[in-house]
Protein backbone atom coordinates (compact mmCIF):
# COMPACT_ATOMS: atom_id res chain seq x y z
CA UNK A 1 0.00 0.00 0.00
CA UNK A 2 1.46 3.19 -0.99
CA UNK A 3 2.61 5.35 1.51
CA UNK A 4 1.52 8.78 -0.25
CA UNK A 5 -1.52 8.40 -2.57
CA UNK A 6 -1.58 10.07 -5.70
CA UNK A 7 -2.45 13.50 -6.29
CA UNK A 8 -5.50 14.54 -7.69
CA UNK A 9 -6.15 15.80 -11.53
CA UNK A 10 -4.94 19.21 -12.20
CA UNK A 11 -7.57 22.07 -11.18
CA UNK A 12 -9.78 19.23 -10.01
CA UNK A 13 -9.61 19.52 -6.12
CA UNK A 14 -10.23 15.65 -5.64
CA UNK A 15 -7.40 13.44 -5.69
CA UNK A 16 -7.70 10.03 -6.90
CA UNK A 17 -8.43 7.14 -5.01
CA UNK A 18 -6.55 7.59 -1.67
CA UNK A 19 -4.82 5.48 0.53
CA UNK A 20 -6.68 5.04 4.03
CA UNK A 21 -5.25 5.65 7.50
CA UNK A 22 -7.23 5.09 10.99
CA UNK A 23 -6.88 7.72 13.47
CA UNK A 24 -3.98 6.62 14.97
CA UNK A 25 -2.01 7.24 11.66
CA UNK A 26 -2.45 2.97 10.81
CA UNK A 27 -2.60 2.30 6.87
CA UNK A 28 -6.00 0.59 7.00
CA UNK A 29 -7.33 -2.30 3.85
CA UNK A 30 -9.91 -0.36 2.34
CA UNK A 31 -13.09 -3.07 1.63
CA UNK A 32 -14.98 -1.23 -0.96
CA UNK A 33 -14.50 2.07 0.50
CA UNK A 34 -13.97 3.88 3.86
CA UNK A 35 -15.91 6.53 5.39
CA UNK A 36 -14.86 8.90 7.37
CA UNK A 37 -15.99 9.31 11.17
CA UNK A 38 -18.91 12.13 12.56
CA UNK A 39 -17.18 15.23 10.97
CA UNK A 40 -18.06 16.65 14.62
CA UNK A 41 -16.32 13.88 16.14
CA UNK A 42 -13.09 13.21 14.07
CA UNK A 43 -13.83 9.29 14.21
CA UNK A 44 -11.34 6.37 12.74
CA UNK A 45 -11.67 5.29 9.62
CA UNK A 46 -14.44 2.31 8.76
CA UNK A 47 -14.68 0.41 5.96
CA UNK A 48 -17.89 0.62 3.57
CA UNK A 49 -19.14 -1.23 0.49
CA UNK A 50 -21.46 -0.20 -2.15
CA UNK A 51 -24.24 -2.59 -3.15
CA UNK A 52 -25.12 -3.07 -6.71
CA UNK A 53 -22.04 -4.20 -8.04
CA UNK A 54 -21.63 -7.53 -9.90
CA UNK A 55 -24.10 -9.83 -7.96
CA UNK A 56 -23.06 -13.27 -6.67
CA UNK A 57 -24.10 -16.25 -9.66
CA UNK A 58 -28.15 -17.02 -8.93
CA UNK A 59 -28.32 -19.88 -7.23
CA UNK A 60 -31.15 -22.47 -7.05
CA UNK A 61 -34.38 -22.41 -5.01
CA UNK A 62 -33.48 -25.75 -2.61
CA UNK A 63 -32.51 -23.71 0.10
CA UNK A 64 -35.37 -21.89 0.12
CA UNK A 65 -37.83 -24.97 -0.65
CA UNK A 66 -35.51 -27.12 2.12
CA UNK A 67 -36.50 -24.15 4.97
CA UNK A 68 -40.17 -24.46 3.71
CA UNK A 69 -40.62 -28.32 3.65
CA UNK A 70 -39.20 -28.34 7.36
CA UNK A 71 -41.75 -25.51 8.24
CA UNK A 72 -44.04 -28.01 6.82
CA UNK A 73 -42.95 -31.11 9.04
CA UNK A 74 -42.77 -29.15 12.06
CA UNK A 75 -46.80 -27.60 11.83
CA UNK A 76 -47.61 -31.08 10.96
CA UNK A 77 -46.33 -32.48 13.80
CA UNK A 78 -47.19 -29.86 16.12
CA UNK A 79 -51.15 -29.76 14.49
CA UNK A 80 -51.12 -33.77 14.91
CA UNK A 81 -50.42 -33.45 18.16
CA UNK A 82 -52.80 -30.78 19.12
CA UNK A 83 -55.64 -32.82 17.39
CA UNK A 84 -55.13 -36.06 19.40
CA UNK A 85 -55.18 -33.85 22.44
CA UNK A 86 -58.19 -32.66 21.26
CA UNK A 87 -59.92 -35.76 19.66
CA UNK A 88 -58.89 -37.65 23.20
CA UNK A 89 -61.17 -34.94 25.46
CA UNK A 90 -63.74 -34.22 23.24
CA UNK A 91 -65.91 -35.94 19.94
CA UNK A 92 -67.52 -32.45 18.92
CA UNK A 93 -66.20 -30.55 16.13
CA UNK A 94 -64.06 -27.45 16.49
CA UNK A 95 -64.87 -24.15 15.55
CA UNK A 96 -62.63 -21.56 14.37
CA UNK A 97 -63.35 -17.49 14.84
CA UNK A 98 -63.02 -15.39 12.06
CA UNK A 99 -61.58 -11.89 12.81
CA UNK A 100 -63.99 -8.79 11.90
CA UNK A 101 -62.90 -6.60 9.01
CA UNK A 102 -60.90 -3.74 10.49
CA UNK A 103 -61.22 -0.90 7.69
CA UNK A 104 -58.11 1.11 8.39
CA UNK A 105 -56.46 -2.01 8.15
CA UNK A 106 -58.41 -2.90 4.61
CA UNK A 107 -58.12 0.48 3.25
CA UNK A 108 -54.24 0.88 4.49
CA UNK A 109 -53.74 3.86 7.17
CA UNK A 110 -52.50 6.79 4.60
CA UNK A 111 -49.42 7.11 5.54
CA UNK A 112 -48.93 3.89 6.91
CA UNK A 113 -45.79 1.90 5.39
CA UNK A 114 -47.87 -0.27 3.59
CA UNK A 115 -49.65 2.72 2.22
CA UNK A 116 -45.93 4.43 1.23
CA UNK A 117 -45.08 0.69 0.12
CA UNK A 118 -48.00 0.47 -2.26
CA UNK A 119 -47.97 3.56 -3.74
CA UNK A 120 -44.05 3.56 -4.22
CA UNK A 121 -43.16 0.19 -5.55
CA UNK A 122 -44.47 0.31 -9.28
CA UNK A 123 -42.24 3.11 -9.63
CA UNK A 124 -39.26 1.30 -8.48
CA UNK A 125 -37.16 -1.09 -10.80
CA UNK A 126 -34.85 -3.62 -10.59
CA UNK A 127 -31.55 -2.96 -13.22
CA UNK A 128 -29.83 -5.71 -15.03
CA UNK A 129 -26.08 -4.62 -16.16
CA UNK A 130 -24.43 -6.47 -18.42
CA UNK A 131 -20.52 -5.70 -19.83
CA UNK A 132 -19.74 -6.36 -23.15
CA UNK A 133 -17.38 -9.63 -21.88
CA UNK A 134 -20.84 -11.29 -20.39
CA UNK A 135 -19.97 -9.92 -16.41
CA UNK A 136 -23.24 -8.77 -14.92
CA UNK A 137 -24.69 -7.17 -11.96
CA UNK A 138 -27.98 -6.33 -9.69
CA UNK A 139 -29.07 -2.88 -8.13
CA UNK A 140 -32.12 -0.64 -8.23
CA UNK A 141 -33.51 2.46 -9.68
CA UNK A 142 -36.67 4.98 -8.94
CA UNK A 143 -38.75 6.19 -12.13
CA UNK A 144 -37.34 10.10 -12.17
CA UNK A 145 -39.69 11.47 -14.60
CA UNK A 146 -42.68 11.12 -17.58
CA UNK A 147 -40.12 10.84 -19.98
CA UNK A 148 -38.33 7.62 -18.91
CA UNK A 149 -35.15 8.59 -17.03
CA UNK A 150 -34.58 6.20 -13.95
CA UNK A 151 -32.49 7.60 -11.36
CA UNK A 152 -29.51 5.10 -9.72
CA UNK A 153 -25.88 4.82 -8.86
CA UNK A 154 -23.10 5.21 -11.23
CA UNK A 155 -21.65 1.71 -9.81
CA UNK A 156 -24.85 0.08 -10.52
CA UNK A 157 -24.78 1.07 -14.38
CA UNK A 158 -21.04 1.38 -15.07
CA UNK A 159 -19.97 -2.31 -16.47
CA UNK A 160 -22.60 -1.76 -19.28
CA UNK A 161 -22.11 1.58 -19.93
CA UNK A 162 -19.21 0.89 -22.87
CA UNK A 163 -21.21 -1.72 -25.34
CA UNK A 164 -23.26 -3.55 -22.42
CA UNK A 165 -26.52 -4.42 -21.83
CA UNK A 166 -29.16 -2.84 -19.10
CA UNK A 167 -32.84 -4.11 -18.57
CA UNK A 168 -34.90 -2.42 -16.39
CA UNK A 169 -37.97 -4.83 -14.74
CA UNK A 170 -41.13 -3.29 -12.88
CA UNK A 171 -42.46 -4.39 -10.18
CA UNK A 172 -45.21 -6.25 -12.27
CA UNK A 173 -42.78 -7.99 -14.15
CA UNK A 174 -42.42 -6.19 -17.33
CA UNK A 175 -39.19 -5.67 -18.79
CA UNK A 176 -37.73 -2.88 -21.10
CA UNK A 177 -34.42 -2.49 -22.27
CA UNK A 178 -32.57 0.76 -21.20
CA UNK A 179 -29.52 3.07 -22.37
CA UNK A 180 -27.41 5.35 -20.31
CA UNK A 181 -27.72 8.94 -20.57
CA UNK A 182 -25.12 10.01 -18.30
CA UNK A 183 -22.68 9.05 -15.41
CA UNK A 184 -21.10 11.17 -12.51
CA UNK A 185 -18.50 8.71 -11.16
CA UNK A 186 -17.22 11.14 -8.04
CA UNK A 187 -20.94 11.47 -7.21
CA UNK A 188 -21.84 7.40 -7.71
CA UNK A 189 -25.02 8.73 -9.99
CA UNK A 190 -26.47 7.94 -12.76
CA UNK A 191 -29.39 8.57 -15.16
CA UNK A 192 -30.57 5.68 -17.51
CA UNK A 193 -33.64 5.44 -20.26
CA UNK A 194 -35.87 2.91 -20.85
CA UNK A 195 -35.88 2.07 -24.38
CA UNK A 196 -39.34 2.30 -26.31
CA UNK A 197 -41.59 1.54 -23.42
CA UNK A 198 -44.75 1.65 -25.32
CA UNK A 199 -47.80 1.80 -23.75
CA UNK A 200 -46.20 2.03 -20.24
CA UNK A 201 -47.68 4.58 -17.99
CA UNK A 202 -45.13 6.03 -15.95
CA UNK A 203 -45.77 7.72 -12.42
CA UNK A 204 -42.18 10.19 -11.04
CA UNK A 205 -42.22 9.14 -7.45
CA UNK A 206 -41.88 12.85 -5.48
CA UNK A 207 -38.75 14.16 -4.38
CA UNK A 208 -38.26 15.45 -1.05
CA UNK A 209 -36.29 17.86 0.69
CA UNK A 210 -33.01 16.46 2.22
CA UNK A 211 -31.97 19.31 3.70
CA UNK A 212 -35.34 19.58 5.89
CA UNK A 213 -34.76 15.92 6.96
CA UNK A 214 -33.89 15.60 10.71
CA UNK A 215 -32.57 13.00 12.61
CA UNK A 216 -35.36 10.50 13.79
CA UNK A 217 -37.61 11.31 10.81
CA UNK A 218 -38.76 7.94 9.60
CA UNK A 219 -37.65 6.26 6.31
CA UNK A 220 -38.58 3.80 4.17
CA UNK A 221 -36.33 1.52 1.58
CA UNK A 222 -37.20 -0.08 -1.19
CA UNK A 223 -34.42 -2.23 -3.59
CA UNK A 224 -33.79 -5.55 -5.07
CA UNK A 225 -31.21 -6.98 -2.21
CA UNK A 226 -29.59 -10.32 -3.33
CA UNK A 227 -31.64 -10.47 -6.19
CA UNK A 228 -34.97 -10.15 -4.30
CA UNK A 229 -37.18 -7.31 -6.04
CA UNK A 230 -39.62 -5.17 -4.16
CA UNK A 231 -38.35 -5.51 -0.97
CA UNK A 232 -39.65 -3.42 1.78
CA UNK A 233 -37.52 -1.99 4.85
CA UNK A 234 -37.98 0.92 7.57
CA UNK A 235 -36.18 2.91 9.66
CA UNK A 236 -34.87 6.22 10.63
CA UNK A 237 -32.56 9.34 9.52
CA UNK A 238 -30.10 8.04 12.33
CA UNK A 239 -27.52 10.62 11.46
CA UNK A 240 -27.13 13.75 8.16
CA UNK A 241 -23.93 15.20 6.84
CA UNK A 242 -22.08 11.92 7.17
CA UNK A 243 -18.74 12.21 4.94
CA UNK A 244 -18.43 8.88 3.37
CA UNK A 245 -16.00 7.77 0.47
CA UNK A 246 -16.82 4.39 -1.24
CA UNK A 247 -15.26 2.44 -4.42
CA UNK A 248 -16.93 -0.33 -5.91
CA UNK A 249 -13.60 -2.53 -5.15
CA UNK A 250 -12.32 -2.58 -8.92
CA UNK A 251 -10.19 -0.03 -8.59
CA UNK A 252 -11.72 3.12 -9.45
CA UNK A 253 -11.51 6.16 -7.90
CA UNK A 254 -13.43 6.66 -4.93
CA UNK A 255 -17.00 8.96 -4.94
CA UNK A 256 -17.63 11.13 -1.78
CA UNK A 257 -20.92 11.94 -0.03
CA UNK A 258 -22.55 14.03 2.61
CA UNK A 259 -24.81 11.11 3.14
CA UNK A 260 -27.95 10.75 5.08
CA UNK A 261 -27.14 7.59 7.49
CA UNK A 262 -29.86 5.32 7.97
CA UNK A 263 -30.54 1.89 10.19
CA UNK A 264 -32.85 0.90 7.59
CA UNK A 265 -32.05 -2.57 6.23
CA UNK A 266 -29.72 -2.09 3.08
CA UNK A 267 -28.14 -5.00 1.34
CA UNK A 268 -26.00 -6.19 -2.18
CA UNK A 269 -28.53 -4.96 -4.80
CA UNK A 270 -30.73 -2.45 -3.01
CA UNK A 271 -27.75 0.30 -4.54
CA UNK A 272 -29.85 2.92 -6.19
CA UNK A 273 -32.89 2.48 -5.09
CA UNK A 274 -35.16 5.30 -2.89
CA UNK A 275 -35.00 6.32 0.49
CA UNK A 276 -38.30 7.43 1.55
CA UNK A 277 -39.76 9.59 3.94
CA UNK A 278 -42.61 8.95 6.25
CA UNK A 279 -44.67 10.94 3.65
CA UNK A 280 -43.62 9.04 0.72
CA UNK A 281 -41.15 11.21 -1.07
CA UNK A 282 -37.32 10.35 -1.94
CA UNK A 283 -35.12 12.13 0.64
CA UNK A 284 -31.87 10.02 -0.61
CA UNK A 285 -30.62 7.46 -3.02
CA UNK A 286 -29.05 4.50 -1.50
CA UNK A 287 -25.43 3.96 -2.14
CA UNK A 288 -23.29 2.50 0.74
CA UNK A 289 -23.35 0.31 4.12
CA UNK A 290 -21.16 -0.34 6.32
CA UNK A 291 -19.36 -3.59 6.74
CA UNK A 292 -18.73 -4.98 10.23
CA UNK A 293 -16.31 -7.98 8.91
CA UNK A 294 -13.62 -5.66 7.22
CA UNK A 295 -14.71 -7.85 4.14
CA UNK A 296 -16.09 -10.72 4.66
CA UNK A 297 -18.97 -11.90 3.86
CA UNK A 298 -22.43 -13.49 4.77
CA UNK A 299 -23.15 -17.27 4.37
CA UNK A 300 -24.41 -17.61 0.55
CA UNK A 301 -23.10 -13.69 -0.50
CA UNK A 302 -19.72 -14.95 -1.51
CA UNK A 303 -17.83 -12.40 0.47
CA UNK A 304 -20.41 -9.29 0.47
CA UNK A 305 -21.79 -8.37 3.76
CA UNK A 306 -25.17 -7.74 4.86
CA UNK A 307 -26.95 -5.23 6.69
CA UNK A 308 -25.62 -4.05 10.18
CA UNK A 309 -28.14 -1.44 10.43
CA UNK A 310 -25.55 1.65 8.92
CA UNK A 311 -26.39 2.44 5.74
CA UNK A 312 -25.80 5.61 3.69
CA UNK A 313 -27.63 7.67 1.26
CA UNK A 314 -26.78 10.47 -1.11
CA UNK A 315 -29.12 13.06 -0.49
CA UNK A 316 -31.82 13.60 -3.21
CA UNK A 317 -30.87 17.11 -3.01
CA UNK A 318 -27.71 16.76 -4.89
CA UNK A 319 -28.82 13.63 -6.35
CA UNK A 320 -30.99 15.84 -8.84
CA UNK A 321 -28.96 18.56 -9.37
CA UNK A 322 -26.54 15.76 -10.62
CA UNK A 323 -29.74 13.97 -12.84
CA UNK A 324 -30.36 17.19 -13.93
CA UNK A 325 -26.92 17.94 -15.34
CA UNK A 326 -26.60 14.65 -16.81
CA UNK A 327 -29.69 14.95 -18.44
CA UNK A 328 -28.89 18.36 -20.36
CA UNK A 329 -25.46 17.49 -21.10
CA UNK A 330 -24.25 13.87 -20.19
CA UNK A 331 -21.45 15.01 -18.63
CA UNK A 332 -21.11 15.75 -15.04
CA UNK A 333 -20.05 19.20 -12.98
CA UNK A 334 -17.40 19.46 -10.18
CA UNK A 335 -17.71 22.31 -7.96
CA UNK A 336 -13.46 22.90 -6.91
CA UNK A 337 -11.44 25.09 -5.30
CA UNK A 338 -8.08 24.08 -7.50
CA UNK A 339 -5.63 23.15 -4.27
CA UNK A 340 -4.41 19.71 -3.96
CA UNK A 341 -5.06 18.45 -0.29
CA UNK A 342 -3.06 15.65 1.52
CA UNK A 343 -5.66 11.93 1.99
CA UNK A 344 -4.35 10.11 4.34
CA UNK A 345 -4.42 12.01 7.63
CA UNK A 346 -7.87 12.61 9.44
CA UNK A 347 -9.06 14.56 12.78
CA UNK A 348 -6.62 17.89 12.35
CA UNK A 349 -8.24 19.17 8.91
CA UNK A 350 -7.64 19.15 5.05
CA UNK A 351 -3.77 20.36 5.01
CA UNK A 352 -2.58 21.95 1.34
CA UNK A 353 -0.05 19.86 0.59
CA UNK A 354 3.63 21.66 0.90
CA UNK A 355 4.47 20.94 -2.89
CA UNK A 356 2.50 19.56 -5.80
CA UNK A 357 2.24 15.79 -6.52
CA UNK A 358 2.47 14.50 -9.98
CA UNK A 359 3.09 17.85 -11.67
CA UNK A 360 -0.33 19.17 -10.11
CA UNK A 361 0.54 22.21 -8.00
CA UNK A 362 -0.71 22.31 -4.62
CA UNK A 363 -2.83 25.44 -5.20
CA UNK A 364 -3.63 26.51 -9.00
CA UNK A 365 -2.45 30.06 -10.05
CA UNK A 366 -5.41 32.07 -9.95
CA UNK A 367 -7.20 29.63 -9.00
CA UNK A 368 -10.19 30.23 -6.77
CA UNK A 369 -7.78 29.01 -3.35
CA UNK A 370 -5.74 31.34 -4.97
CA UNK A 371 -7.57 34.25 -5.43
CA UNK A 372 -8.46 33.85 -2.08
CA UNK A 373 -5.40 34.22 -0.21
CA UNK A 374 -4.78 30.23 0.55
CA UNK A 375 -1.58 28.90 0.30
CA UNK A 376 0.85 25.32 0.72
CA UNK A 377 0.74 24.34 4.09
CA UNK A 378 -2.76 25.93 5.28
CA UNK A 379 -5.50 23.85 7.22
CA UNK A 380 -8.84 24.07 6.49
CA UNK A 381 -11.12 23.44 9.05
CA UNK A 382 -14.29 24.46 8.21
CA UNK A 383 -15.87 24.87 4.93
CA UNK A 384 -18.99 27.53 6.37
CA UNK A 385 -20.37 25.68 9.66
CA UNK A 386 -19.21 21.97 8.45
CA UNK A 387 -16.50 21.37 10.40
CA UNK A 388 -13.52 19.79 8.10
CA UNK A 389 -11.37 16.82 10.06
CA UNK A 390 -9.53 15.60 6.42
CA UNK A 391 -9.27 15.73 2.77
CA UNK A 392 -12.11 13.39 1.81
CA UNK A 393 -14.45 15.14 3.96
CA UNK A 394 -13.52 18.45 2.73
CA UNK A 395 -14.57 17.35 -1.18
CA UNK A 396 -17.94 15.57 0.41
CA UNK A 397 -18.81 18.99 1.78
CA UNK A 398 -17.66 21.03 -1.27
CA UNK A 399 -19.01 18.90 -3.69
CA UNK A 400 -22.69 19.73 -1.82
CA UNK A 401 -22.84 23.23 -3.57
CA UNK A 402 -22.92 24.36 -7.02
CA UNK A 403 -20.22 26.05 -9.81
CA UNK A 404 -20.34 29.65 -8.79
CA UNK A 405 -21.23 29.37 -5.18
CA UNK A 406 -19.73 31.11 -2.00
CA UNK A 407 -17.87 29.51 1.03
CA UNK A 408 -16.61 30.89 3.75
CA UNK A 409 -13.29 28.69 4.55
CA UNK A 410 -11.65 28.90 7.98
CA UNK A 411 -7.97 27.51 7.90
CA UNK A 412 -4.92 27.74 10.17
CA UNK A 413 -1.91 28.85 9.28
CA UNK A 414 1.22 29.20 11.61
CA UNK A 415 -0.59 28.12 14.43
CA UNK A 416 -3.20 31.54 13.41
CA UNK A 417 -6.64 30.32 12.84
CA UNK A 418 -8.03 32.81 9.69
CA UNK A 419 -11.22 33.18 7.41
CA UNK A 420 -11.44 33.66 3.76
CA UNK A 421 -14.25 33.07 0.93
CA UNK A 422 -14.15 31.25 -2.00
CA UNK A 423 -15.97 31.22 -5.21
CA UNK A 424 -16.04 27.90 -6.17
CA UNK A 425 -14.80 26.83 -9.69
CA UNK A 426 -16.10 24.09 -11.73
CA UNK A 427 -14.32 21.19 -13.62
CA UNK A 428 -16.40 18.88 -16.30
CA UNK A 429 -16.52 15.13 -16.16
CA UNK A 430 -14.84 12.55 -14.79
CA UNK A 431 -10.86 11.97 -14.82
Amino acid sequence: MPAVPPAPPAGAGAPQAPTWYNAAGAPQQPYGAPAYGDPAGGGPLVPLTPWGAPEPPRRKRGGLVAAVLAAALVAGGVGGGIGYWAADRSDTGSTTVSSAGDPKIASRTPGSVADIAGKALPSVVTIEAQSSGGEGGTGTGFVYDTQGHILTNNHVVASAADGGKLAVTFSNGKQYDAEVIGRAQGYDVAVIKLKNPSGLKLSPLPLGDSDRTAVGDATVAIGAPFGLSGTVTTGIVSAKKRPVASSDGGGSNPSYMSALQTDASINPGNSGGPLLNAQGAVIGVNSAIQSANNGGGMPGAQGQSGSIGLGFAIPINQAKNVAEQLIRTGKPVYPVIEATVNMKDAGGGARIVANGMGGTPAVTPGGPADKAGLKPGDVIVKLDDAKIDSGPTLISEIWTHKPGTKVTVTYVRDGKQKTTEITLGERAGDK
